[in-house]
Order: structure tokens, then C-alpha cells, then sequence
């Protein structure tokens, strides 16, 4: 019996960590359940370190100053899923996402009525700004010359998503959670919590998380399009270049911004791939043996 993390980033290391810990320690019986459980707490974890500045507590803000988060989780088997999109004060928003898919007929909760959800739900508000986060929102702030004129570039400077896969004995489940690009116009939402653009899993298939400039991934509508081909046979490191190569193709000016993909097969095969690989690292954990794979 084989089981199988993988997550985005830097942090996804603490991430992947963090999974086959919880996968390890847990009482469930369940092997479906364990997994849900294992990926959803690695991806909370990330949420509330400081540390991190793209995803959670400590995200850079939008345009005015607050932080707003966005998470989604999906389980293969039943195509079960649930999301959140620009919440405010409340974290970890992939815990309120769950609740989502556990709790209501809806798939995804936004603004004031995921807000209003979470705390029937027993969530606390709490500030989500941190000393950095509001030095850094401040310095941005002084420097802008009007609130049109943010650049891809500048808005650029947080896009890192962390998402989640696990795998074990052809179950999958992926969750993802971020704050989006720093410094966005209040309301913007990304790839991250919309299914077959940021995430998807399919027991039938296979299991894709992206991260990088969400507009693009979302245009490309990058995670289903991985899966698909997974889901011909296609290996899952060659789905993960071929969509990579098709949307550099399709739009060439993709090769100036991020747009990464990891990918599980449900067989356990797995796959990595980037528009600017050299900037990427993915982290796996397998049975409890760490590794960094590059694009």
C-alpha cells in the first residue's frame, strides 16, 4: 500500500511534511477520509505561517490594504468539491472550503456569504495583516501613481499558490489555497479556487494543482486540460509539458510571467511542469521519503 504527497513552492516541503505526518498520526479508518484529512491540513499549515507571504495569514494585500483568500479541495472519487473566494478575516480559508463540500449542495461560497458560512460554521474572525505584510503594503502604497496603473510586474511580486495532491492506491484528492496577487484590485480571484482551472481530481483520471499568474492558468483552464491527457494514458510528466508548450504556443507572451503545474496520474505516475521551470521546485513525499523534483 503506497501513498503519495506532492505540493508547490518552497513551502512545500513543510507541506508534504506536514501530509505524511497527519496521514501517519491519524485515527481514521478510512483510507479515503485519511487523505482528505492529510492534504487539508498540510495546505492549513502554510495558510497560518507568517512566513509565507502569497498564501493565508501574513498574505500581501490587495489594493486597499486587506487581505483576501481563496481555497478549494477536491476528492476524486465523487467529484466531491468545495471552494471560497475572497474571504476576509477568516483563516484557513481551505478549512472553510471544506465545509463547503461537507456541508452545503454548493461548490463554491464568496465575500460576505462565505464569511457569514464560516462563522456558523464556529470559525473566529482575526486580523490577517502582519507587521511585514502592512510594511510592505504601505511601501507599495507610496510608490503606485494611481490604482489603474498596477503592472503585471508589480502585482506580480506574490503569486506563489500552495496546492496539495495526495495519492494513495489510486484515490486522489487536491486542495489549494492563496491570497492572491499582491496588491490586486479588491475582488479580483484567481485560478486557485475554480475547478478545472487551478485544481482537479478524478479517480478516472488523475490529479493537476496550479500555481503562477492565475489569469492565465484560468484562461487556459491549465488543470483539467493536464488531467484529460492523464486520462488518455498520456504520461503525467508529458501532460504536464505538452499543456506547457500549448499554452507558450497558443500565447507566446506566457513565457514572460509563471504558470506551473504538478500532476499525479491515478496509477501513482507523476508529473512537473513550468513556463519558467527554472524558477519552480515541486517537493513529493512517497511512503515517507522526501524529494524536490524540477520541471
Amino acid at each position: 500500500m503506497h501513498t503519495l504527497f506532492a505540493a508547490t513552492w518552497w513551502f512545500g516541503r513543510r507541506a508534504v511534511e506536514h501530509a505524511w505526518q497527519t496521514w501517519q498520526g491519524s485515527p481514521l479508518k478510512d483510507p479515503a477520509k485519511r487523505l482528505l484529512e492529510a492534504v487539508v491540513a498540510a495546505t492549513a499549515a502554510v495558510e497560518l505561517d507568517p512566513e509565507v507571504l502569497s498564501v493565508g495569514y501574513g498574505g500581501l494585500p490587495n489594493q486597499i490594504g486587506e487581505v483576501e483568500l481563496d481555497a478549494a479541495v477536491m476528492e476524486g472519487a465523487q467529484l466531491r468539491a468545495g471552494a471560497v473566494a475572497s474571504v476576509r478575516r477568516f483563516v484557513p480559508a481551505i478549512r472553510i472550503a471544506q465545509r463547503v463540500m461537507e456541508k452545503t449542495p454548493h461548490l463554491m461560497l464568496v465575500g460576505e456569504g462565505a464569511e457569514r458560512f464560516a462563522i456558523q460554521q464556529g470559525f473566529q474572525p482575526r486580523s490577517l495583516l502582519t507587521e511585514e505584510s502592512i510594511r510592505r503594503w504601505h511601501a507599495w502604497y507610496q510608490e503606485r501613481h494611481a490604482p489603474q496603473e498596477v503592472s503585471r510586474a508589480r502585482a506580480g511580486e506574490s503569486h506563489d499558490t500552495v496546492g496539495v495532491l495526495g495519492w494513495h492506491e489510486g484515490h486522489l484528492v487536491v486542495a489549494c489555497s492563496t491570497s492572491g496577487l499582491a496588491w490586486k484590485m479588491p475582488g479580483r480571484v484567481g485560478d486557485s479556487p475554480i475547478f478545472g482551472a487551478g485544481l482537479y481530481a478524478d479517480n478516472e483520471a488523475g490529479a493537476a494543482v496550479c500555481t503562477g499568474t492565475g489569469e492565465e492558468i484560468w484562461r487556459f483552464a491549465l488543470a483539467s486540460r493536464v488531467v484529460e491527457l492523464m486520462r488518455e494514458g498520456v504520461a503525467a510528466q508529458t501532460a504536464c509539458q505538452r499543456v506547457i508548450q500549448y499554452m507558450l504556443q497558443r500565447k507566446p507572451e506566457t513565457a514572460q510571467i509563471q504558470a506551473a503545474v504538478i500532476a499525479i496520474r491515478s496509477d501513482g505516475d507523476f508529473g512537473v511542469g513550468a513556463t519558467q521551470p527554472e524558477k519552480f521546485e515541486a517537493h513529493f513525499c512517497r511512503d515517507g521519503e522526501m524529494f524536490q523534483v524540477k520541471p
